[in-house]
Parts: structure tokens; C-alpha cells; sequence
């Protein structure tokens, strides 16, 4: 902790451990409007982009190749993560945000300008790394220019920055692409991005710039681990193409994805990752069973509800519109420090809530419930996931030494964006095998994830290093 005191410490990216002040105070506030915005950005990205994607789809004669251009985004991202927790950890995060934002938008752009769905789906890829180095770039900022007791409060702006995307943006985009076309929201959200790199970059330079350590010579990257980064880039296509062929060939795809995969991620992951060890390991377990489940079974409900209750498309994106309100509040609620010694039974409940959210949402499958059932248990659901995702954030800088925070918050992220691919292939493939019963194949969607939520209640008590 010494080198956190230090004058040579702030010029090596880090703060004054006694800096006063909140996160909107005068030392941080350039700062924390600028990053917030960087995910705000993100999130309007994410929410805008979802809703005009099938017409993107269609008019590019590429509704076979829908899926790719979701995963094409999450298997870039996760070589993105590595390359950033290197950059970060031996030269500082502002190269690795500045790239990243720029992959961003250029992605972005090609996208906005395909012809064809394979160029689409490039776009997608390239805009995927840029997520990939942002998100990692962030958090490392994060550990290094704020002090301990305003980490939570920084987390709960990022969950706060989804608030108003998953409102705003499928409205917008929606009429967007109804009055001016599809392309246009892609073309347009680049200009979104001079108000992150005007605000943000000039204050990391100052206060999270250059390597933690700047007596020391800079190591060289491990270029083993980006080889280990492109293995499981690789092997989590593979597996994604596999699980949704269904066909007997795809096995050999989706074998080869396997043998790529498996090694590589062992290697990256914090070692104990898989059989829930204390402290660390634990933590970037439960970020992935938190968000793999979840996701997972999200991304179905506005199929169920437009499929099986007849809602419009809009209606049924509006029913997890609510979400966005109680996420961030739990995401508040973990950010006050009478919170700090109740942590983990926090992150418990929040597990739990997820479980029931999802076992509650294929009741509507019965015409007697009504489909408002949806909107409560996701508001409950969200609720549960804003205490777990912030708390693992929090969690994972408090135990990660300032040298190894890049790589750490690189395995964090991992965690999350693995498993979404591999739940979403797994729920993908069982309701492509059961499709022609609506009822059975959504209850082996969301049954399932409940039971993998429900794992992750447990994984919560592996948190605390020592028992």
C-alpha cells in the first residue's frame, strides 16, 4: 500500500489514498462523466443495435447468419479483454480505451455500410475487440485513479448509464430506422464517442496513465496468453456455429471448439476458477454464472411473449424496460458503505432473486397468468443482478494486487462474455430441439438457467477467503 502514497504513484496511475471527495467532486468529476459516458455509450450501443438487427438481417438477405452477428461480437471481445489486460497492466489503460473506442466506432461503421451480411458480421467482429479493450481498460481505471470507498459508488454509475439506453434506445432506433433507415443507427452512434474520448482520456492521462510501476522496465506481453486469448476467440465460435447447425457434421466443429476452448480457458482464468476455490477464483466464477444465466434466458423473453401471448414486438421489449430502474437501484444499494460487511449475503439474495426471476418467467405459458407476471419477476431478477454484478467489480479490484488488476478485471470479463456464448449456444440448442412444442421448448430454456442461477447462490459463499 505504500506506493499508493507515494508522489511517484500518481504520476505511475494511481491516487493519494486519503483524496477527498465523492465521485462527483471537483477532483473526480471530469473524470467519472467521462468514463460513465463510455459505458453509456456502450449501453445505448447494445440496446439500440438489438432492436434494429433483424431488419439489418433481412435487407441484407442474412436471417440465417442472425446469430453470428451477436456472437461475432462476444467471441472478438473476449481477445479484446486479454490484449487489454496486458496493455493496461505494463503501459496503463489510456492506449488500450483510446484503441478500443476508436475498433468501436470503425466497427460501427462497417456494419452501417454492408452490402453483404458476411461484411455485417465483420463489422460486428471488429466492433467486439474495441468492447473487448474498452470494458477492461475501464475497470483497470477504475482501481487505479479512485480510492477504495468510491469504487462501489463508480460501479453504481455504470449500472445507473443503462437506465436511460434501455428506454431511450430501442424508441429511438426504432424510429430511426422507420423514418431514416436501418443504417443510420449504426452510422450515427460513432459521432457518440467525442464525448467520452473529450472528457475522459485527457483525465486518465493524468490520474491512471503509464505503468504501475515507472522505476521498473516495462515487461514485454505475454504472448502466450493473447495466443491463449485467440484459442478460446476461436474455440467459442466453433461451438456457437456447432449448437446451432444441429446437424451430424457439426459435431466436428464443435469438437475442435471444445478442444480449443477448454485448455485455453483453464490457462486464463485465475487457477481454482472451475472448482470454486475461495477469494478470487470464486469471484470471477459467480460473474459468469450470474451473467451467462441471465442473459441467456433474457434474450428469450420477448420471443415467448411475441410467440406464445401475441404481444407486439415493442410491447414485448417494454416488459423488461423496468429492469434497467431496479438494477441500478440495487446496483445504489451496494454502493453505501453500511453495505461493505454485509456483502456477500447480499450477493446470496441477489442470486436467489435471479433464480426465482427466471423459474417465474415461463408462467406465462399458461393463458390464465397474465404476461405483466414477466415485467415483476424481471424487475426482481435485475434487482438481484445489480447487487451481484457491482459486488463482483468491487470485489475483484479489492483483491487484486495494483500490478495484476489489468489481468484480473481481463479474467472478470472473460467469465462474463464465455458464458454467455456457451449458455446461450446450450438454451439455443435445446429450444431448437424441442421448437415444435412452444411450452417444452421455453421451460428447457429457462428451467435450466434457474438451476445454473441457483449454483451461483452457493458459488456466493466461496467468496470470503477464509471461512
Amino acid at each position: 500500500m505504500a506506493a499508493l502514497e507515494s508522489s511517484d504513484s500518481t504520476r505511475a496511475g494511481t491516487v493519494p489514498a486519503d483524496d477527498e471527495g465523492g465521485v462527483l467532486s471537483r477532483a473526480h468529476r471530469a473524470l467519472s462523466v467521462g468514463i460513465v459516458s463510455v459505458v453509456l455509450l456502450i449501453a445505448f450501443e447494445a440496446t439500440a443495435i438489438g432492436t434494429v438487427m433483424p431488419v439489418a438481417a433481412r435487407e441484407l438477405d442474412g436471417v440465417s447468419l442472425y446469430a453470428f452477428a451477436f456472437s461475432g461480437y462476444f467471441t472478438t471481445s473476449l481477445t479484446g479483454m486479454v490484449l487489454a489486460g496486458q496493455w493496461a497492466d505494463r503501459r496503463g489503460p489510456l492506449a488500450a480505451l483510446a484503441t478500443g473506442i476508436g475498433a468501436f466506432a470503425a466497427g460501427l461503421v462497417v456494419s452501417g455500410t454492408a452490402q453483404v451480411m458476411w461484411v455485417f458480421i465483420l463489422g460486428r467482429a471488429v466492433q467486439g475487440f474495441g468492447g473487448g479493450l474498452v470494458i477492461v481498460a475501464v475497470y483497470v481505471v477504475v482501481g487505479r485513479a479512485y480510492p477504495e470507498r468510491l469504487r462501489p459508488a463508480i460501479m453504481a454509475g455504470f449500472a445507473a448509464a443503462w437506465v436511460v439506453p434501455s428506454i431511450v434506445g430501442p424508441l429511438a432506433s426504432g424510429a430511426v430506422a422507420e423514418h431514416l433507415g436501418w443504417r443510420w443507427v449504426f452510422l450515427g452512434i460513432p459521432l457518440l464517442v467525442l464525448l467520452p474520448l473529450g472528457l475522459a482520456l485527457p483525465q486518465i492521462r493524468r490520474r491512471a496513465g503509464g505503468a504501475v510501476d515507472s522505476t521498473s522496465a516495462t515487461p514485454a506481453f505475454d504472448r502466450r496468453r493473447i495466443r491463449l486469448a485467440f484459442a478460446v476467440s476461436l474455440g467459442a465460435g466453433l461451438v456457437q456455429y456447432a449448437a446451432q447447425e444441429l446437424r451430424p457434421l457439426s459435431l466436428v466443429p464443435g469438437l475442435l471448439g471444445a478442444a480449443l476452448l477448454v485448455p485455453a480457458v483453464l490457462r486464463l482464468l485465475p487457477r481454482g476458477t472451475y472448482r470454486a476455490a475461495r477469494g478470487l477464483p470464486s469471484v470471477v466464477l459467480l460473474r459468469g454464472v450470474a451473467a451467462g444465466s441471465f442473459i441467456a434466458a433474457e434474450s428469450f423473453v420477448p420471443l415467448m411473449l411475441v410467440t406464445q401471448r401475441g404481444l407486439s414486438p415493442t410491447l414485448a421489449g417494454f416488459s423488461l424496460a423496468a429492469g434497467g430502474l431496479t438494477w441500478a437501484a440495487a446496483s445504489w444499494v451496494q454502493s453505501r458503505p453500511w453495505t461493505e460487511p454485509y456483502r456477500e449475503r447480499l450477493m446470496t439474495s441477489g442470486m436467489v432473486l435471479v433464480a426465482a426471476a427466471i423459474a417465474t418467467a415461463p408462467a406465462v405459458l399458461v393463458p390464465a397468468v397474465p404476461v405483466w407476471t414477466v415485467a415483476v419477476a424481471w424487475g426482481f431478477g435485475c434487482f438481484g443482478m445489480g447487487l451481484v454484478i457491482s459486488s463482483t467489480s468491487v470485489l475483484l479490484l479489492k483483491l487484486s494486487a495494483p500490478a495484476e488488476a489489468g489481468a484480473n478485471s481481463a479474467a472478470l470479463q472473460i467469465s462474463d462474455a464465455l458464458s454467455n456464448v456457451v449458455l446461450l449456444a446450450a438454451a439455443g440448442a435445446a429450444f431448437a430441439t424441442l421448437g415444435s412444442d412452444g411450452t417444452t421448448a421455453f421451460a428447457a430454456v429457462f428451467l435450466p438457467m434457474a438451476g445454473v442461477a441457483l449454483v451461483g447462490a452457493w458459488v456466493t459463499t466461496r467468496l470470503r477467503t477464509s471461512s
